[in-house]
C-alpha cells in the first residue's frame, strides 16, 4: 500500500490546530486543499480525525491516542532532513575503529587518546592492528579509519598521504655494527628479523641488496614491531624500522639507531576511510587530530 507522507504533516497540524482554517494558515495552504487533505487522511485512516461540535471542532479518540506519536513522527523527519549542526564534542557519544600497524598505534595511540579525553569525553576509540590479509572491513563499515602506507584500493575509499618516514637499522647497544662506519656489505653479514604481518621472509630491502650483488640472512620474521624490537634488544640480529615512528620506543628500550646503508624509498604514511564519512563532521574531526598528529612525527616532533 503506498502511503503518502505529506499526510502526516498535515494530519499534525490538524491534531494540533484542531481547526481546517488554522492548519491550513500553518502550513501556508487553502481552506478547500486543507479539507481535501484531510479528506484523505480519512480515508487513510478508516477514521473522522475531526468532528464538528457546536462552533468547534473535536478530535476523535483514535486522533487523541496519535497525537504525540505523529508530532514525534515529524520533527523527528524534520530533524533528519534539516542541515546537519555544528559539531558538539562535549555531548558527541560515539566509538571508532581505528586500524593501524602496531609502530602506529604506539606512536599515534597516546596523543590521540589525550586529544579524545579532553575535547570530547564520551567517545571512545576502538584501535586494531592490521590483519594478515586484506579485508573490506572499511567498505563495510567494520573499520572507520585505516593508516598505512598503501592508497586506496577501491573507487569509494578516499585517503590522504600525511608524510613519510625513513628506515633506520636498530641494533642493541655495544653491537658490532655499532663500531665503525656501517656499509651495505656489512649490514647484509648480520643476522635478520624482519617485521610482517604475513609473515614473509623478503621485503624491499633485499631487493636493494640484491641490486649490489649482496644477499642476507633472515632469520625471523615477527607480526608486530614490537616483537621485532624485543629480539633485537635480547640478541645480535637487527631489524630496519622507520626511524621517526620507532624513535622513541628504540630510545626506551636502550636500542641503537644507526643509519641504513641503502638507498630504498621512504615509507608514506596514508589514511583512508570510506566515501560515507567524507562530509561526516565527526570522522572529519577523528582525521584533523590524526592527520596534525601524525605530520608532528613525521617532522620529528614529538
Amino acid at each position: 500500500m503506498h502511503v503518502d507522507l505529506n499526510l502526516l504533516t498535515a494530519l499534525d497540524a490538524l491534531l494540533e490546530e484542531r481547526s481546517v482554517s488554522a492548519a491550513a494558515a500553518r502550513l501556508h495552504l487553502s481552506q478547500p486543499a486543507m479539507s481535501r487533505t484531510l479528506g484523505r487522511i480519512r480515508d487513510a485512516t478508516g477514521d473522522p480525525i475531526l468532528v464538528r461540535t457546536g462552533r468547534t471542532m473535536a478530535l476523535t479518540p483514535r486522533a487523541l491516542a496519535l497525537r504525540q506519536e505523529v508530532q514525534a513522527i515529524v520533527q523527528r523527519a524534520h530533524a533528519v532532513l534539516a542541515p546537519e549542526r555544528e559539531l558538539d564534542l562535549q555531548k558527541l557519544d560515539r566509538t571508532f575503529t581505528v586500524r593501524c600497524h602496531d609502530a602506529l598505534t604506539s606512536a599515534l595511540g597516546t596523543r590521540l587518546l589525550l586529544a579524545v579525553q579532553e575535547q570530547a569525553p564520551h567517545v571512545q576509540l576502538r584501535l586494531l592492528g592490521e590483519p594478515t590479509g586484506d579485508t573490506d572491513d572499511l567498505r563495510h563499515g567494520r573499520v572507520d579509519l585505516e593508516i598505512g602506507a598503501a592508497g586506496p584500493a577501491l573507487p569509494e575509499i578516499r585517503g590522504e598521504s600525511i608524510g613519510q618516514d625513513r628506515l633506520v637499522v636498530a641494533v642493541r647497544r655495544g653491537h658490532p655494527l655499532a663500531r665503525g662506519r656501517l656499509t651495505a656489505r656489512r649490514y647484509a653479514q648480520a643476522l635478520h628479523v624482519i617485521v610482517s604481518r604475513r609473515g614473509r621472509l623478503r621485503d624491499p630491502i633485499d631487493d636493494a641488496l640484491a641490486a649490489l650483488g649482496l644477499g642476507r640472512r633472515v632469520l625471523a620474521a615477527a607480526p608486530t614491531s614490537a616483537a621485532a624490537i624485543h629480539i633485537v634488544r635480547e640478541s645480535d640480529l637487527v631489524v630496519a624500522l622507520p626511524a621517526r615512528v620507532c624513535g622513541p620506543t628504540l630510545r626506551a628500550v636502550g636500542l641503537s639507531a644507526l643509519p641504513l646503508p641503502l638507498d630504498v624509498p621512504e615509507l608514506r604514511i596514508v589514511q583512508l576511510w570510506h566515501q560515507r564519512y567524507e562530509s561526516d563532521k565527526a570522522h572529519a574531526w577523528l582525521r584533523g587530530h590524526t592527520r596534525e598528529i601524525l605530520q608532528a612525527i613525521c617532522r620529528g616532533e614529538r
